[in-house]
């Protein structure tokens, strides 16, 4: 009947951008709001990479949903990095708060140039979507922190190393071989590694 296809619809549940939407009237403030204690340290001491990212995206705050921007804060240990990574929905721009970091990134095939640049405290770099980039301090007494914004409420991550080397199941060890020009016992060392996420 009538009623219970209109019944149905009141009940069915949006998605956008595979989050939900909410009824404009159910809506609040805490929607977009998230004590996130941004001023505060990170402790990178367990962190493999000495480097911990603290991503505020949608799956934080809920109002980001479909106004294209995230923010993260990132933790340098002395001689910390933020390895090669990219993200495949978002340009960043990337301002240092504290220390010293060596940033850059790579273009596409064919060129794979390098564009990079030392930033002192407050230096900005801009890494353009979808491109490999880094950042890493080369202080080694030192941590130093950086805060980035993102062009995309769900901006997604891609760690080099971890993708190759720790996906799950394994890329065969004679495609990696050939593909990185090494032996299969460099690269069955390499997939054996724990690939550590600072996210």
């Amino acid at each position: 009947s009538r009623t219970s296809v209109w019944l149905t619809i009141a009940h069915m549940v949006l998605f956008v951008n595979g989050f939900v939407c909410k009824d404009p009237k159910e809506v609040t403030a805490e929607d977009f709001f998230l004590a996130a204690k941004l001023d505060m340290p990170r402790d990178t001491k367990m962190s493999k990479v000495g480097s911990i990212v603290t991503l505020l995206n949608v799956m934080r705050i809920p109002g980001l949903n479909t106004l294209g921007i995230s923010l993260a804060r990132i933790d340098y240990a002395p001689l910390g990095e933020n390895p090669p990574h990219t993200h495949p929905r978002a340009s960043e721009i990337l301002t240092v708060l504290e220390g010293t970091l060596y940033v850059g990134f790579v273009t596409s095939n064919p060129d794979n140039k390098l564009f990079w640049k030392v930033l002192n405290k407050g230096d900005v770099f801009v890494f353009p979507q979808g491109l490999i980039h880094f950042q890493f301090n080369p202080n080694p007494y030192k941590p130093a922190v950086a805060i980035a914004g993102l062009s995309s409420q769900n901006p997604g991550a891609i760690t080099i190393a971890n993708a190759v080397f720790g996906s799950k199941p394994p890329i065969s060890d004679d495609v990696l071989a050939k593909a990185f020009q090494v032996e299969k016992k460099t690269v069955d060392w390499l997939q054996a590694q724990f690939w550590a996420d600072n996210h």
